[in-house]
């Protein structure tokens, strides 16, 4: 169903309606053919057929029903009424999503149904459910950084918005636009409710160590110093900061078991109901509560599906099968929203929950042999758990890890041994209890008691993050060998015979196709004055100061590269020379790059170069080099990455992305020479 999904986002055009007509129709005759098949292979054939097309349909369709206009380009200053959907402080700054919005500038069927707006100044009056008018410059959400990097832009689209910006000035209140439905009520309630359970953390526990009590409560991770995020990550526990299973086996299960004893303790109870049921009545309801004010997020809506369906096996006396409850989360998750597959947080919740389920099912099938009990056998077991779902689970998410965050964390282990005791034992009891006890304003202390957990592990954070050789920063993995990893994997977790150890194979083939897959020796980004290129020691230099630093940031932190985009600037001493007209730089493979500021240093540059970047339009001056591109070209196809060799390789934006709905279609342009390329 993964793949299926995965190949409608691959697709470089959209498919009509008719495509997700023709996958319904196939799933339901391949799934017809599965039932009736009296062979083996047949049905597995069939049955794997009907699971593509399923989510291939299921994509299709969620497209559909979230279609919205998307900006084509930079509007403002403009002013635009709308109603507040949810209100996030980001440091100095407080970024909020608007619904419901109008503008005079654009007619309704090209007005996104929700923007995301940045305000300096501080208001009362931004409060999920309030309608404000705002004055602000808006522009269409960006796409990816360079050809196959990050894509703001399809997220956005998923989540109903089709533009960023900023506000000047305050927002000012006005008279709602329109009355909410029944189901936009209820929405706005929970936002309402999110909003003040943040609110009141941050009155007790101000800073970043409130930031991350909301972050573990109500989902939101804004108020989070980078500081403080670094070292948590670097140390292996930036999990604990995402909703997941851990949070919500604490919450469900310590409910289960606190209100499965209080029931033990009354014996006309316990002898006579099955008070574990009531129980587990309980931990479900407590879990669907956290879920709702966590934002269900993916990791969370995992983690709930497999709590869930453990405790309804126990209302219905059956037993709970581990792996096929991670099956049925991903399955419900990928009916629910396809895009998720992109997604860091279900790539690595479920990757991590897979192995940890596979290792469980190994080690239940091993025979255990009696022996004589020992001495803390029950704390021996505790940090032995501790030790090795860290281990597993570091390991499985690993590759993830690289390919989203050019990271490896080397001391999970240590880190995670010392901080989740604190966790499981202060932290999140603390948690719920202070919920619990919020209504009626007794959450004070509970709150304090989970800060003083809070401070605890980020002490751990810091010392373990501290250590030498605590984390590498790695290039990023190419797509197709975290695909190829992925089913491997799969491969090795889901089949119990010895056939499963083949899905070492491709494995280890995408690790080394990964470690060995080349980077780009030329970068270009949108705005055409932002320029790298690859010098003979294989390093990335700017051949100018960078005018976009998130581009250029983002570019390095994809190489592994350490360095500042200030530090990566190029030097006489690295082959490049500048004047005011512009640079001269000499890339890996000995190709002369000429970067031009203006115009009258084409003639002389487009003789001798073999690549040439023009800030000015060269579309009719420049007739010699092997590619040329110049502000034009990054306006109508975004980035530029090349490969140089024997024989050059372009990619764009553009043309990764496609002409989809989160993606506007690019200009009509002649046919040109000289290797430009189209999108």
């Amino acid at each position: 169903m993964g793949a299926g999904a995965g190949l409608y986002f691959a697709l470089k055009f959209e498919p009509g309606r008719s495509w997700a007509v023709a996958a319904l129709g196939l799933t339901l005759g391949a799934g017809y053919a599965a039932a009736v098949s009296q062979s083996a292979r047949v049905r597995i054939a069939c049955a794997l057929l009907a699971a593509l097309s399923l989510g291939f349909g299921a994509a299709k369709l969620r497209t559909e029903l979230v279609r919205a206009p998307v900006l084509a380009r930079e509007i403002g200053p403009v002013g635009l009424d709308g109603r507040i959907e949810f209100v996030q402080q980001r440091g100095q700054r407080t970024r909020i999503l608007l619904g419901d919005i109008t503008m005079r500038r654009l007619p309704p069927e090209r007005t996104p149904g929700m923007v995301r707006v940045s305000l300096r100044a501080p208001s009362e009056l931004l409060v999920p459910g309030n309608w404000v008018h705002l004055t602000a410059v808006l522009m269409p959400p960006p796409g990816p950084a360079e050809p196959g990097g990050y894509d703001f832009g399809r997220e956005a689209y998923y989540l109903g918005i089709g533009g960023i910006g900023y506000a000047y000035g305050k927002a000012r209140p006005i008279a709602p636009l329109r009355r909410a439905g029944l189901s936009e009520r209820i929405a706005l309630g929970v936002a309402v409710l999110r909003w003040k359970i943040t609110q009141r953390i941050h009155a007790v526990l101000p800073g970043s160590t409130g930031g991350i009590a909301s972050a573990l409560v109500t989902g939101d991770r804004g108020a989070i110093s980078g500081e403080d995020e670094a070292a948590l990550r670097d140390a292996g526990l930036a999990h604990v900061l995402a909703i997941a299973g851990l949070h919500m086996a604490l919450v469900g299960l310590g409910l289960f078991w606190t209100v499965r004893a209080l029931l033990a303790l009354v014996p006309a109870l316990a002898l006579r109901y099955p008070i574990k049921k009531w129980a587990a009545a309980a931990a479900l309801a407590s879990g669907a509560f956290y879920l709702v004010i966590s934002g269900a997020a993916t990791p969370a809506t995992r983690a709930y599906i497999m709590l869930a369906s453990m405790l309804l096996a126990i209302l219905f006396d059956r037993p709970a099968l581990s792996m096929r409850s991670v099956a049925l989360a991903a399955a419900i998750v990928l009916l629910w929203k396809p895009e998720n597959i992109f997604e860091p947080g279900f790539q690595m919740s479920f990757a991590a929950v897979a192995s940890l389920v596979a290792v469980a099912e190994w080690e239940r099938g091993r025979a255990k042999q009696p022996g004589r009990p020992h001495r803390f056998a029950g704390v021996r077991r505790y940090l032995r758990g501790i030790a090795t779902t860290s281990f597993v689970g570091s390991l499985a998410t690993a590759p993830y890890a690289v390919f989203h965050f050019e990271r490896a964390t080397h001391y999970a282990v240590l880190g995670n041994l010392l901080a989740m005791p604190v966790m499981g034992f202060v932290t999140m009891p603390a948690a719920a209890l202070s919920l619990m006890l919020m209504p009626f304003r007794l959450d004070a202390w509970p709150l304090r008691l989970m800060g003083w957990g809070i401070e605890a592990m980020l002490a751990v954070g810091r010392f373990v993050s501290g250590l030498p050789g605590a984390v590498s920063v790695v290039p990023a993995w190419p797509a197709g060998a975290l695909a190829v990893l992925s089913l491997g994997g799969l491969w090795l977790l889901i089949w119990r015979r010895n056939w499963r150890w083949l899905g070492l194979f491709p494995m280890a083939g995408a690790v080394a196709f990964a470690l060995t897959a080349p980077g780009p020796d030329l970068l270009v980004a949108r705005d055409a004055g932002t320029v790298a290129v690859r010098g003979p020691d294989g390093l990335l230099r700017f051949v100018l100061p960078p005018r976009d630093d998130y581009t250029a940031g983002e570019w390095l932190k994809r190489e592994g590269d350490s360095r500042t985009s200030d530090m990566a600037v190029a030097l006489p001493a690295d082959g490049v020379r500048c004047d005011g007209f512009g640079c001269l730089a000499r890339a890996h493979g000995g190709y002369l790059v000429a970067v031009d500021l203006r115009a009258e240093a084409l003639a002389e540059d487009c003789a001798n170069a073999q690549v040439v970047v023009s800030l000015a339009a060269a579309r009719q001056l420049c007739h010699g080099p092997q590619l040329v591109i110049d502000r034009l070209d990054v306006a109508q196809n975004g980035g530029y990455a090349a490969w140089f060799g024997n024989k050059m390789r372009v990619r764009t934006v553009a043309g990764e992305r496609g002409v989809r709905p989160w993606s506007m279609p690019p200009k009509r342009q002649s046919s040109r020479r000289h290797g430009r390329p189209g999108p």
